[in-house]
């Protein structure tokens, strides 16, 4: 009885001093907002989210923008952002948008409709003590116009 006593407090001994496990997971970039400049380019506030254990620097991303069937234009931007674990920040990009892409938005503003967009490319990050890493982002979602704020879509 004293080894089976012995044996299950070195058990829990042990697991205690292997520490938290450290898990790299799938970050998450989506729009927040979406910004309709006076020049015509657009400011995308990027929500970058780090689904991991532990923190990641987020050095750069590429993704292509489409507005409903219509292509926007790249996202591009090096960041060097470390996000802590299971937390997210937001950056801003601006773009210039394609013709098709403006009239869109325009189109949604104006009917207060909003509109569809997606997202797909690379991010580039590097977990915390580790190697940096490239993780493929594809997300659609919608943006709606924002109750009193011309020109701008959440």
């Amino acid at each position: 009885m004293r080894w089976a006593v012995w044996l299950v407090c070195v058990a829990t001994l042990v697991a205690c001093a292997s520490g938290p496990v450290r898990r790299v997971s799938e970050p998450s970039a989506r729009i927040q907002q979406l910004t309709v400049l006076a020049d015509g380019s657009w400011t995308a506030d990027l929500r970058i989210e780090n689904f991991s254990s532990i923190p990641m620097r987020f050095d750069s991303l590429q993704l292509a923008m489409k507005i409903g069937d219509q292509d926007a234009g790249t996202l591009s931007a090096h960041p060097a952002l470390t996000i802590g674990p299971e937390s997210a920040d937001v950056i801003s990009v601006t773009v210039s948008p394609t013709v098709a892409a403006k009239l869109a938005v325009a189109d949604g503003l104006a009917s207060r409709q909003g509109v569809q967009y997606s997202l797909d490319g690379m991010v580039t990050a590097t977990p915390d003590e580790q190697r940096q890493r490239e993780f493929k982002i594809k997300r659609s979602s919608a943006l709606s116009p924002a109750p009193g704020l011309s020109g701008v879509l959440r």
